[in-house]
């Protein structure tokens, strides 16, 4: 061909493109549906009259489609019956792919979650053997966008959570997936259930372990169970903003590079700052606190917080996104139980009533029993956890920590006799607290502090704090701590400080205990733990 002649075609090509948008403007949503999917058809075979109804869509269409128009597609999860005999526009990825002969092709398309069933049948208005043959070899996971009308089956469609079809008119592929994945969705869905019983029946499926789905963490996520599980996340900072915004607390943002350990201990990521030794905060602690004597009163941030700990348990992470809240204490640290309380009960009421759809598609591949909780949260004294262990035989140190093993039979015993698995126990001993928090006024071997429990774990510490700044130099050197390190953050409180208190906790922990999973990698969107630092 010439290159006058091509030239010629491209003009051709575009004065057509020129035509159909101007049509589009005086016809209706299908025809304009009709119009952008046929522009950007390529791959045609020349001896196929409707090639132009299927095929590849080259970078160039996609980069250069300005006529498309956002309100012509249709999102999957919103197809149902009152769509029969409508047309509509979709983009998906194609689920699974089922040939049934040559004449038909069956492709179950996924969008977020949702998933419809979508029929390519050889007719003789529009649909070719070879559009049929062009849909068969779709590699699974692909993007594609498909055009058709909807129609209700008369018996219920067992592989798409959409109860309608699809009859394809129009089918393009945007974006092609490699022909073999190197895990399949539909093995990295299946429940440990299902698969116990599938060996019990003398059939072996596969089984994706937990390395394998977190290097190919992408194709993992896709799976219902974690789409629910990060929807879910996603609410609960939301709720997390939303409540304490109300609440009348300021969000800030700390810094996330210190010289200094913020939590004592040697489990800091440590680097060169220009010359200068510094690490990565182990949580926003010193500079909330300083916000608080910087006259906010009540703050809050939602940001990144690093350990470095050779953690390898089932709740430790290397990174996490941390939730923290500080705030002035006007005559007791219970006012800061207070805002735990209400709004605990407040985000598992939310989820609860708004997020049943994503529970239940986590429950499916990983069940689990609902929260037990009350409407009033329990509120325990270290000294009466330590007497109900005591009384089960369970042999504690009164002046110590809890270790996980006491801390789930405490959670037990709490269950049983007051029927929560949400429960608030304080005023643990100063020994085992940060070296800033406040000892109790009628015993130096306690403080005012407390930790929080979701089904027999730890899920936040928090405290009063220490506003007297000598007092605050004496704790941190008795804790190990070089007070040079930290000395910006001592010294705000000789300014004058209120007293104040407040609360860390993690969101992953929080989404990993509310819906009963065994892990927190399955809620850490990439997790960094001491063995894994991609992808």
């Amino acid at each position: 061909m010439s290159g006058s002649e091509e030239s010629q075609m491209a003009e051709e090509q575009i004065s057509r493109k020129a035509a159909k948008k101007e049509a589009a403007k005086q016809e209706k949503l299908r025809r304009r549906q009709v119009s952008t999917l046929s522009a950007a058809a390529s791959s045609l075979s020349l001896d196929d009259p409707f090639a132009h109804n299927y095929g590849d869509v080259p970078l160039s269409s996609l980069q250069s489609s300005e006529d498309a128009d956002v309100n012509d597609w249709t999102e999957v999860g919103s197809l149902n019956e009152s769509w029969n005999g409508r047309e509509v526009l979709i983009r998906g990825r194609a689920q699974t792919i089922r040939a049934v002969g040559k004449k038909m092709a069956f492709v179950v398309v996924r969008e977020k979650g949702f998933t419809v069933q979508c029929v390519v049948t050889s007719q003789p208005e529009s649909v070719s053997l070879q559009m049929v043959k062009f849909v068969a070899s779709l590699s699974r996971e692909s993007i594609v966008d498909v055009f058709g009308l909807v129609s209700v089956p008369t018996v219920p469609i067992k592989g798409a959570s959409q109860q309608v079809e699809v009859q394809v008119k129009k089918l393009y592929c945007i974006s092609r997936a490699i022909s073999t994945l190197p895990i399949n969705i539909e093995d990295a869905a299946r429940s440990e259930i299902e698969i116990e019983k599938a060996l019990q029946a003398g059939e072996q499926l596969v089984r994706v372990n937990q390395d394998t789905r977190l290097n190919y963490r992408v194709l993992d996520v896709r799976t219902p169970a974690n789409q629910g599980i990060f929807r879910i996340q996603c609410q609960v900072s939301t709720i997390f903003r939303q409540f304490l915004l109300f609440e009348g607390f300021v969000e800030i943002h700390t810094p996330k590079l210190i010289a200094g350990s913020s939590e004592g201990g040697s489990s800091v990521f440590k680097l060169d700052y220009k010359g200068q030794p510094a690490c990565l905060a182990q949580s926003p602690q010193l500079h909330k606190q300083m916000s608080i004597c910087g006259d906010f009163g009540r703050v809050f941030e939602i940001g990144p917080v690093f350990r470095a700990e050779d953690s390898f348990t089932h709740r430790h992470l290397c990174e996490f996104t941390g939730l923290d809240v500080e705030m002035e204490i006007k005559k007791h640290y219970s006012e800061v139980m207070d805002v735990v309380d209400r709004l605990f009960v407040k985000m598992f009421d939310y989820l609860n009533e708004n997020c049943k759809k994503e529970l239940e598609a986590v429950g499916r591949q990983y069940p689990f029993e609902p929260l037990k909780y009350l409407p009033k949260t329990l509120r325990l004294k270290f000294e009466e956890g330590i007497q109900m262990l005591k009384d089960a035989n369970v042999e504690v140190d009164p002046l110590g920590d809890l270790n996980t093993e006491a801390e789930r039979k405490l959670g037990q015993l709490v269950l049983e006799k007051y029927g929560t698995e949400f429960y608030i126990l304080h005023r643990y001993p100063l020994a085992v607290r940060p070296f800033y928090t406040m000892p109790c006024h009628d015993s130096p071997l306690y403080s005012n502090s407390f930790d929080v429990f979701i089904r027999g774990e730890e899920i936040i510490s928090g405290a009063q704090r220490v506003h007297v700044p000598d007092f605050l130099a004496e704790r941190a050197q008795a804790c190990g701590i070089d007070v040079n390190t930290i000395s910006t953050y001592i010294d705000s409180f000789r300014y004058g400080a209120p007293p104040h208190g407040g609360f860390g906790v993690g969101l992953e922990r929080v989404v990993m205990l509310f819906c009963g999973l065994n892990n927190i990698r399955k809620t850490s969107l990439f997790p960094r733990d001491p063995l894994r630092i991609a992808p």
